[in-house]
């Protein structure tokens, strides 16, 4: 069979994989996407998109879509002995340059779907009920095999094909894993309760913190609940639930999700191999659900990738680009698992008896993290950070906007900031926003930001030569 020949071969249509190809399409490149499922996710999986995620969807135009289909929380309180006795949401609170301060309570499986719908829209459509039988690696990109019989030569191919990666383990990328040794049952239900329902994260404290009790969009609510043993039934961890609401109860109308899970932690040592295949989302790193980082991260992942690869495709940008993405995503996954491991044996061991207490301060400890605005691509000065939100006005219409509404995932945006011309040579992937002098957080300067909406390069008005310099090894008009 002849083969196929695209940019990018996609191998796993979770969500990560759904947003790869997704802005793959609004990049330009040709895609295959393909997954041994039969649809897109309907129930269960991660619960919550955090606050820089919800910026993203921003640039690429599916805040909109998705915003109200969720629930906000900031609040994480703790429950003891018949009463609340903690409720913080300070470390939400003191973002800056962020106008939604708090997580969207909202099932993967809306993401999912939504981002399928938009590739079958486009007659990008995800290959359903179809696995990877060989990948071979060549000299100018990938040779893919699938169980269709159908061939796929591309130039670039991403695994986001889950813990249990294809990719990962055909290609012998380490992948050691911790086994903390602890066991979760999550259920998914619409609950009747004499318990006051309140929008927040509740973390329950008896003998341990074993339950926590989390908001979910429309009539459900999710509860996560640590087990002694890997061998126990539905009704034991309802059980749990019951002892820690104490002294109120609580009864399940309808159950639209149980599982149960053992917590594994990982972090694949390669994210690359040869700038020609790339690891991504679960495929890449593992860990405990504790703080809503998973979903997050992968989408984090996505973004962070797919305009490297547009521009090196597109716009002749340095092979130095890709590996970028390794070095830039893997110290994020690292410290990723580090907060998720730190909450989750918390809530088993604590050498005061305050699990649920610890739960929270670790929490607010690592909040860049958990809110995903902490995370950045550098190590001084403002070059790597996340541009801030903020509305300014246009220096030469006057117009008020707000910053993330102006950003495009396909191109760079240079902020001019003050009064001042357009630097000489700009090449016509940037694109240029004039910012009207005391309408932004920033003082006057070039603001050189990057598609996943991180800062590139920075310069003052009078002396522009950085943001020229920072293209000077692409071979770009």
């Amino acid at each position: 069979m002849k083969p196929q020949h695209v940019d990018l071969m996609i191998i796993g249509a979770g969500p990560v994989g759904l947003a790869c190809a997704y802005l793959a399409h609004l990049s330009g490149l040709s895609t295959v996407i393909i997954d041994k499922s039969q649809g897109p996710l309907t129930v269960g999986r991660a619960d919550a998109l955090n606050a820089r995620s919800l910026q993203l969807l921003e640039i690429i135009g599916l805040f909109d879509e998705l915003y109200p289909l969720g629930k906000t929380c900031n609040t994480s309180s703790v429950w003891s002995k018949g009463k609340f006795i903690s409720r913080q949401s300070t470390w939400w609170e003191a973002l800056q340059g962020c106008f939604h301060k708090h997580f969207l309570m909202i099932g993967q499986a809306y993401v999912e779907q939504a981002l399928d719908t938009k590739l079958t829209e486009l007659n990008k459509a995800v290959s359903r009920n179809t696995a990877v039988q060989d990948i071979v690696l060549e000299e100018d990109g990938c040779l893919t095999t699938l169980s269709s019989g159908e061939v796929v030569r591309s130039r670039y191919l991403i695994g986001a094909d889950g813990s249990r990666s294809f990719v990962r383990q055909h290609f012998a990328i380490p992948f050691e894993i911790t086994r903390p040794q602890i066991t979760w049952a999550v259920i998914d239900g619409e609950i009747e309760t004499d318990f006051q329902k309140v929008p927040e994260i509740i973390v329950f404290q008896a003998e341990t913190a074993d339950v926590a009790w989390i908001p979910r969009e429309g009539k459900i609510d999710r509860f996560y609940i640590q087990m002694e043993s890997e061998d126990f039934t539905q009704q034991q961890a309802i059980d749990k639930i019951n002892h820690a609401l104490q002294p109120h109860r609580l009864r399940f109308k309808s159950i639209e999700w149980y599982s149960q899970f053992s917590v594994k932690e990982s972090v694949a040592e390669h994210y690359n191999l040869e700038n020609k295949i790339f690891i991504a989302g679960d495929a890449s790193h593992i860990h405990s659900v504790n703080g809503g980082q998973g979903l997050n991260t992968g989408l984090a992942d996505a973004f962070n990738l797919i305009w490297k690869i547009a521009m090196i495709t597109h716009h002749h940008a340095p092979q130095t680009l890709l590996q970028t993405y390794e070095t830039e995503r893997k110290a994020v996954a690292l410290e990723v698992v580090k907060t998720s491991a730190e909450l989750v044996r918390s809530t088993k061991t604590s050498e005061t008896g305050t699990h649920a207490d610890d739960y929270v301060k670790i929490v607010e400890k690592r909040a860049g993290y958990i809110t995903g605005m902490g995370v950045r691509y550098g190590t001084g000065g403002s070059v790597g950070d996340r541009l801030h939100d903020f509305m300014w006005r246009d220096s030469q219409s006057s117009q008020p906007n707000r910053i993330y509404s102006q950003l495009n995932y396909h191109h760079y945006s240079l902020l001019i900031i003050g009064t001042a011309a357009v630097p000489a040579s700009l090449p016509d992937i940037v694109n240029v926003l004039h910012v009207a002098t005391g309408s932004s957080p920033y003082p006057d300067q070039y603001l050189l930001v990057r598609p996943d909406g991180y800062i590139a390069a920075t310069a003052p008005l009078d002396h522009p030569s950085a943001i020229g310099h920072y293209f000077s090894d692409w071979r770009v008009q």
